[in-house]
């Protein structure tokens, strides 16, 4: 079960990589703190990850506190790792009965079936078994057997999931199978703490869960965000390069993120819900751009099992949605909206023509 640790008022290393990539020097941060541009910052530790949002035109704390509460709410309505949650109950009751959820939960699963849907499974929102089974990044984590595998495999479907908008319910048909809304429940997280802020009058703020990053408004000096593109073969908050962004989310899958390493071998935690392994495509990493934060999330991963032409492709048939691809060769692809957007800063990728 997630704990929460003791907030500190600090900046994460992925915010602190966009201050530097700011180019402020020793001078014009002092000058930005004279004029009050200091962000008022708050982490904590919720959903497996650091969290911190940070504050650029309001200094009231209470904002904060009640951002985070509404953090902590929804942890405990989407986790799949801790009992009680409402994802606990549907799945207890998979082949038995229907549950009655929150509008968080229903609108996940939801937004979750229809990427599920529009990826022909490749993204599958019941991929819990599959999940549960290798536990990566958890004390637990192993390589499973075959057999174990294609037990996994088969309670898994998203055509199974039946939804009652009326009612308001979940149901899972068959016994066995499991929700996991890892991969867009941080996503909407983000989305619900932009509107929470905009309710509070906040204009400029950023939000990092984890590196899922929401930029809202302009940066200090009036400017686009540049908010920094991860590392795939690096620790969090090491960058390849930047983009320039305002009112947008930024959010990156990749192979760095968590990982299981056993006999030499290192498996990833992007499992592939029809052979039961990690994926293994050309790609270590996928970044999107968009509007919302839950299409990031959910895009993100989606795009990473369709491999780097399949996944340009889809990419380009989404309006107001751009991605960045890093391939195990360290080359860089970029949909078409990005072409005068994305700033390579590391030396040892190259931008592929």
């Amino acid at each position: 079960m997630f704990k929460k640790s003791t907030f500190i008022k600090v900046i994460s290393a992925s915010l602190l990589s966009l201050m530097l990539l700011s180019g402020c020097s020793y001078k014009e941060s002092k000058e930005a703190e004279e004029k009050d541009n200091t962000p008022l910052t708050k982490t904590e530790f919720y959903m497996g990850t650091v969290i911190t949002i940070s504050l650029y035109d309001h200094k009231d704390e209470k904002i904060l506190d009640e951002a985070f509460e509404r953090v902590k709410s929804i942890e405990a309505e989407l986790s799949i790792n801790a009992e009680g949650t409402e994802i606990d109950k549907i799945n207890e009751a998979a082949g038995k009965e229907a549950i009655k959820v929150s509008e968080d939960a229903f609108t996940n699963i939801k937004k979750g079936l229809e990427y599920s849907k529009e990826t022909e499974g490749t993204f599958d929102i019941t991929i819990g078994p599959l999940v549960k089974l290798w536990s990566i990044g958890l004390p637990e984590a192993k390589v499973p057997t075959e057999e174990e595998i294609k037990a996994a495999i088969s309670h898994i479907g998203y055509d199974k999931v039946v939804l009652d908008e009326d009612k308001r319910t979940v149901f899972l048909q068959e016994e066995g199978m499991m929700l996991d809304l890892g991969s867009i429940a941080k996503g909407y997280t983000a989305d619900v703490i932009g509107e929470l802020l905009k309710s509070h009058g906040v204009e400029n703020a950023l939000i990092d869960l984890g590196g899922n990053i929401l930029a809202l408004g302009e940066n200090p000096e009036g400017r686009p965000w540049k908010i920094g593109v991860q590392n795939p073969e690096d620790t969090r908050g090491e960058i390849i390069g930047y983009v320039s962004i305002e009112n947008k989310s930024v959010v990156t899958s990749g192979i760095y993120e968590r990982f299981l390493e056993q006999d030499g071998k290192k498996y990833h935690h992007l499992l592939n819900p029809f052979t039961g392994y990690p994926y293994d495509n050309e790609l270590m990493g996928v970044t999107i751009i968009s509007d919302e934060s839950i299409d990031g999330d959910a895009l993100s991963t989606s795009v990473f099992s369709k491999g780097l032409q399949g996944g340009i492709e889809f990419i380009e048939t989404i309006e107001d949605v751009d991605a960045i691809f890093v391939t195990k060769e360290k080359n860089i692809y970029m949909t078409s909206g990005l072409k005068d957007n994305f700033v390579i800063t590391n030396n040892s990728f190259t931008i592929a023509e």
